[in-house]
């Protein structure tokens, strides 16, 4: 299973992230996110990753071509969108592209999104567009994860990431806020306790 750990900002948050076991980083490029981080910033941090990690990038109804260009400067693996985009949007984009889904906002279009796009499922909230938090039904996520390739995110914790697992089977995991002291400072205690939580229930192989 994919772990991917959001919103990260330093060098050493990164780092040991990486070294407890995670899959996939993110950085958020959306400026009126507590988790902003400088793109020149995150071409740093995503050039001392190991191979085989990837840097993700976050965007929130932005344009296209900064998309692209930031994707390409930081090096990023992936785009994780978190806006109205739509798919039109999305094939414009120069990267896999993963959209997020909020739950709880209305109508959620998830059947708008052909299966080769993953979804994030999360907590809506059309002033933070993530990092809230707040968990999602996991039975309706759970749905979802049948049927598609989904990652599941919103208010993911060491507390809760194995009843999480169990509860939805998705193919990856997105966490931010469980794991921090602040927005964009991660606890490494919290970090490690997750990937334990994680490796507790089966679903990722630690990293040697």
């Amino acid at each position: 299973m994919l772990v991917k750990i959001c919103g990260i900002t330093r060098q050493i948050d990164a780092e040991r992230a990486v070294a407890f076991g995670a899959h996939a980083l993110g950085f958020i490029f959306w400026p009126k996110s507590p988790r902003f981080v400088d793109p020149y910033r995150a071409r740093a941090i995503a050039a001392a990753l190991p191979p085989f990690v990837a840097p993700v990038g976050v965007f929130v109804d932005q344009p296209v071509d900064y998309v692209n260009g930031v994707a390409s400067l930081v090096g990023l693996a992936a785009v994780q969108l978190h806006g109205e985009e739509d798919v039109e949007y999305a094939a414009a984009i120069h990267r896999p592209v993963v959209k997020a889904i909020g739950f709880g906002g209305g109508e959620m279009r998830i059947d708008a999104w052909p299966a080769r796009y993953t979804l994030l499922l999360d907590a809506h909230d059309p002033a933070l567009r993530g990092g809230t938090g707040r968990t999602i039904d996991w039975t309706r996520a759970a749905t979802i994860a049948a049927a598609r390739r989904t990652i599941l995110s919103g208010g993911l914790t060491p507390e809760n990431i194995a009843s999480a697992i169990d509860a939805v089977r998705p193919f990856g995991v997105d966490v931010s806020s469980g794991v921090e002291d602040a927005p964009g400072i991660k606890n490494h205690e919290r970090l490690q306790a997750l990937f334990e939580g994680i490796h507790a229930v089966g679903s990722v192989p630690a990293r040697s």
